[in-house]
């Protein structure tokens, strides 16, 4: 159900509040996925889904040295990718995707990783997540807020949105939210939810933001 204005409006006040803690205690808040290209940051995105980072940034070194451009992934041999990527879990999926998304990339874009979040959209394996993702961190493009497990969990712990699919809660978010802090929100909420706003814990007594979080324990 869409939010009232005197909602919004509530949500928009907390919103900067929140913002200003997140600024002050997670300056730096960047991707933890390790990579060096847009390519390689879409690859080990798409590996993300269902898998810790950490775990991803195990895999990705050898995977980028075999698989250095789109062509490569396109052209991998059956068995071989799967058993490349096979740590992230869903591995079968995910070479799917990713030999998809080599081809796509090399006849739709010359090989190189498009800007905008509906070429991303159209490619293989790629959702709104990992699209904003790919332009917030490799372009500094802010076409809209990611959403993932920790940031869906914390926006509706912290009274930013009630709303029950990723897509409606980033709508939520992107109502309330500046939008030259897309980008770093993003960032700053997976930061606090993998360091204190955890699933099946959160360190209430331990958190910056709990005076002014209506979930606070």
């Amino acid at each position: 159900m869409p939010r009232n204005k005197k909602e919004t409006t509530e949500s928009a006040r907390r919103a900067l509040a929140l913002l200003a803690r997140l600024h002050r205690d997670y300056p730096d808040a960047a991707c933890s996925l390790v990579h060096a290209t847009p390519l390689e940051l879409l690859v080990a995105t798409i590996l993300s889904a269902q898998c810790t980072d950490e775990r991803v940034n195990q895999v990705t070194p050898g995977l980028f040295r075999k698989y250095p451009r789109p062509e490569d992934y396109a052209a991998s041999p059956p068995g071989a990718l799967e058993q490349d990527i096979r740590t992230t879990g869903f591995f079968n999926n995910k070479a799917k995707s990713l030999r998809g998304l080599g081809k796509a990339l090399v006849e739709r874009h010359g090989g190189e990783v498009p800007r905008t979040m509906e070429e991303l959209l159209a490619l293989p394996g790629v959702a709104r997540k990992t699209a904003n993702v790919v332009l917030g961190t490799a372009f500094g493009v802010a076409a809209g807020i990611t959403v993932d497990t920790h940031v869906f969990r914390l926006a509706r712990r912290l009274g930013l949105s009630a709303a029950k699919t990723p897509e409606q809660v980033e709508r939520d978010l992107m109502d309330v939210v500046p939008h030259s802090d897309w980008i770093f929100f993003g960032h700053a909420l997976i930061q606090h939810g993998r360091r204190v706003c955890q699933a099946r814990k959160p360190r209430c007594a331990e958190c910056a933001l709990s005076n002014i979080c209506p979930s606070a324990q």
